[in-house]
């Protein structure tokens, strides 16, 4: 079956009049003058793949992510070496001008059959995500340049929990501050799309947006380790210091988080840090489904990415008559929009006052009898002096409050009890060899 194809941009003549006469694994269904026009012929199914012989600078991963959405996978043409390791970085495959119209023919097909079975990025290290309802595909291993950075091998944890105020941004801040007090290297992210609160609350009054930077650049093929290092904001404590790309600033920006993007980011980051922990939003909705616009960004992709990409997703829940059900329902909304997600369960703000004698007995037992199948991981002591303490200071519990039961908890949740805590850098040796590699 022939594969229908447009194409863009000023090539050689014989190029398109090549692949026209080779009359059988590739059709030419239409010549646009540029690239807002091969995106309408692509948008309205007239296509299965874009050949761009000139503009391919105008590329960008959210681009070919929302032509993945409509089942077009994109050969650029360049003989620029540069632009063409960022349009593999991107998930572009690419060929010199001159190709042989044979060659081409070839090329178009591998990228067609390789797009239908790979995403951008994995949600699971090379797993096809759920985010975008189609993605760019990745390089093949026949094209990927030696230059090319390998995947690192930084774990990705993300805390999300249902509406409301379960304290999934306190979880996340002292969950980066305890492992980087165990001598780890630890980036943290805010990718909370509705209210990114992680600036405030370790008191970065100065904070410009650094996941948005750092996405920007991604989305443009040229986010390497030192620029995502820029981009971060490096937080001192008094037993490590850890990285951390700050959210939005005005809630309004949520579209600068664009899913391919930010998925780039998190693959970046896992070959600069040990561990990645991203603090998400609380919205769970396909919201794409209620727009007309298949090309619109979509304002909850950040966060369903971001659990799709995950190693270990806790999910926190507060520990009361409403935060409880809210869980609850939220987990199985959880296990709708991300199949297969195994979050373990955090029950935070654990209080008498709230349930009764013996709450961690009592928020067991009922767990066990209405909850989901998922057992709860840790049980998280109401501590509001502490919690205060530590707002008002913009610090890290470890600071304010180190012998609380609180912090106690946090420390338990992430790291070993048996491994003896040291003093780190911004990041740890083994990172800095990544680094240097």
């Amino acid at each position: 079956m022939s594969i229908p194809v447009v194409t863009v941009g000023e090539s050689r003549e014989d190029l398109v009049g090549g692949l026209e006469r080779l009359h059988g694994p590739v059709t030419v269904v239409r010549r646009c003058a540029e690239l807002a026009e091969l995106l309408a012929a692509c948008q309205s199914g007239l296509a299965r793949a874009a050949v761009v012989a000139e503009g391919s600078e105008e590329l960008t991963a959210s681009l070919v992510d929302r032509l993945g959405a409509v089942g077009v996978a994109i050969i650029a043409l360049t003989d620029n070496a540069e632009e063409a390791a960022r349009l593999r970085g991107i998930g572009v495959s690419a060929a010199i001008s001159a190709v042989e119209s044979e060659v081409l023919a070839e090329r178009i097909a591998e990228a067609v059959a390789q797009f239908s079975g790979h995403g951008i990025t994995g949600t699971k290290r090379g797993e096809r995500g759920f985010a975008e309802t189609g993605a760019a595909l990745r390089p093949d291993a026949g094209d990927t340049d030696e230059t090319l950075p390998a995947t690192g091998d930084g774990e990705i944890i993300a805390v999300w929990g249902p509406a409301g105020s379960p304290g999934r941004t306190l979880v996340a801040v002292n969950i980066a501050g305890e492992l980087a007090a165990e001598g780890k290297s630890v980036l943290l992210v805010d990718a909370d799309s509705y209210a990114a609160s992680i600036g405030a609350v370790l008191g970065l009054l100065d904070e410009a947006a650094g996941l948005a930077q750092a996405c920007r650049l991604a989305d443009q093929g040229l986010l390497d380790r030192e620029a995502l290092l820029r981009a971060a904001v490096p937080v001192a404590t008094k037993s490590g210091t850890f990285r951390v790309l700050t959210g939005m600033t005005r809630a309004d920006r949520w579209t600068e988080l664009r899913s391919a993007a930010l998925a780039l980011v998190l693959e970046r980051a896992r070959e600069v840090a040990d561990v990645i922990v991203v603090d998400t939003g609380f919205c769970l909705e396909a919201d794409e489904e209620l727009s007309f616009d298949t090309m619109a960004p979509r304002r909850n992709a950040a966060t369903l990415r971001s659990l799709e990409m995950a190693d270990t997703v806790f999910a926190v829940g507060s520990a009361d008559s409403i935060g409880v059900p809210r869980l609850v329902r939220g987990l199985a909304e959880l296990e709708m929009a991300v199949p297969g997600s195994k979050p373990e369960v955090v029950m935070n703000k654990v209080r008498s006052t709230a349930v009764g004698r013996s709450p961690e007995r009592q928020l067991r037992e009922a767990w066990d009898r209405f909850g989901p199948a998922a057992a709860i991981k840790a049980f998280l002591p109401a501590d509001p002096v502490a919690s205060d303490a530590a707002l008002l200071s913009g610090s890290l519990l470890m600071e304010t409050a180190p012998e609380s039961r609180l912090r106690s908890a946090i420390a338990a949740l992430v790291c070993a009890p048996a491994q003896p805590k040291s003093r780190s850098s911004v990041f740890s040796s083994t990172a800095k060899r990544k680094l240097k590699g």
